[in-house]
């Protein structure tokens, strides 16, 4: 974690990309359960539907505005890693994703 001098909290960390088993094609990497655990406490009360919380995003020279969701069966946060950014970026189920996050609403 690192905290700017704006006291944005950014994390950076890599994960394995993959796609969900369910009927869509959704793909996720998994927050770290030690980042999972440090984001829900700094956003406790401050997130959104489904327990969402909201992020800027960076793999490679790709960034967009998206939310972390809780996975209650991992007992952490996944974020969805849409087509575009995939295809930019020539990632597929199976890769290794460094992944940068900036949270946008914390306590």
């Amino acid at each position: 974690m690192r905290a700017s001098a704006d006291d944005t909290i950014t994390y950076d960390f890599t994960a394995e990309l993959y796609e969900w088993t369910g009927p869509a094609a959704w793909h996720f990497v998994t927050v770290p359960v030690a980042i999972s655990d440090e984001i829900d406490a700094r956003t406790y009360g401050l997130t959104n539907g489904f327990g969402s919380v909201r992020v800027r995003v960076r793999i490679g020279g790709s960034e967009w505005a998206t939310s972390l969701f809780p996975d209650a069966k991992l007992q952490a946060y996944v974020l969805p890693v849409k087509k575009a950014v995939r295809q930019a970026e020539a990632l597929i189920a199976g890769d290794e994703a460094r992944v940068h996050i900036e949270l946008v609403d914390v306590s």
